[in-house]
């Protein structure tokens, strides 16, 4: 299995929770809540915590947002269902949610527009692109709202959208996907099937050839551990936004 998650700004590793030591400071938590373009409350707990890492003088900081919606008609998963046309994408995805998915639309079959909110990625890369295939084949429009961030395997669901929409201050975070036993898209073969199955994902949501491997090379511009922050008007230049 290979992953790309980020919580807020740095990686969340597989479906483990913050690591513990023995000597870090107490946490920092910030609250911060914004309403979204169908009218719906949203607010995001971030609790960072520091500790030591390996290297001297260096720190590992570790973000995660619980955030929930004051609003909505039900949840699948990640998924929180606004109205009978909307719903929103407000956690990482995982090896569920194409199931949970296919259950919000079954019984919420008129969802038009996908909002992802806050979403820091997926623990299930192979899993993220069946899902983003979904988003594609029931021409939902993805629609990233004012103090929104996408981030890491997220970024694929978001270019999944038949009609894409980001608010000009919305964020973008991407880095390099990585396996269960520490194995990045460099190590292996540019055509590799497991390289293949990203650039045929692209290809599939719409970009030419050159474009979608260009598009791939700059998801991978950062390595896992790392994010490489993006705009609205970078995301622009591989795909048309409305």
């Amino acid at each position: 299995m290979w992953m790309r998650a980020i919580a807020l700004c740095v990686l969340a590793l597989g479906a483990m929770g913050p690591p513990a030591f023995a000597d870090a400071p107490a946490p920092t938590v910030s609250v911060r809540s914004w309403t979204d373009a169908a009218g719906v409350q949203w607010t995001e707990t971030t609790t960072v915590e520091t500790g030591p890492e390996t290297g001297e003088g260096a720190n590992r900081l570790v973000g995660v947002a619980a955030q929930t919606a004051d609003a909505g008609i039900a949840r699948f998963g990640p998924f929180v269902v606004i109205d009978a046309a909307h719903a929103a994408l407000v956690d990482a995805t995982d090896a569920h949610s194409p199931a949970r998915f296919a259950a919000m639309l079954r019984a919420f079959p008129a969802i038009r527009v996908l909002e992802l909110v806050d979403c820091p990625g997926t623990y299930d890369d192979a899993a993220n692109l069946r899902l983003g295939r979904m988003i594609r084949a029931h021409a939902l429009t993805t629609d990233v709202p004012r103090g929104g961030s996408v981030r890491s395997g997220a970024v694929d669901l978001f270019v999944a959208g038949i009609i894409r929409h980001a608010a000009p201050d919305a964020d973008f975070g991407v880095h390099a996907w990585q396996d269960d036993i520490g194995r990045g898209p460099g190590d292996f073969a540019a055509d590799a099937p497991v390289n293949r199955a990203y650039l045929a994902y692209y290809h599939a949501m719409g970009m030419d050839l050159r474009t979608a491997a260009a598009f791939y090379a700059l998801t991978n511009s950062a390595p896992n551990t790392g994010v490489r922050w993006l705009h609205t008007a970078d995301i622009a230049r591989f795909v048309p936004l409305r």
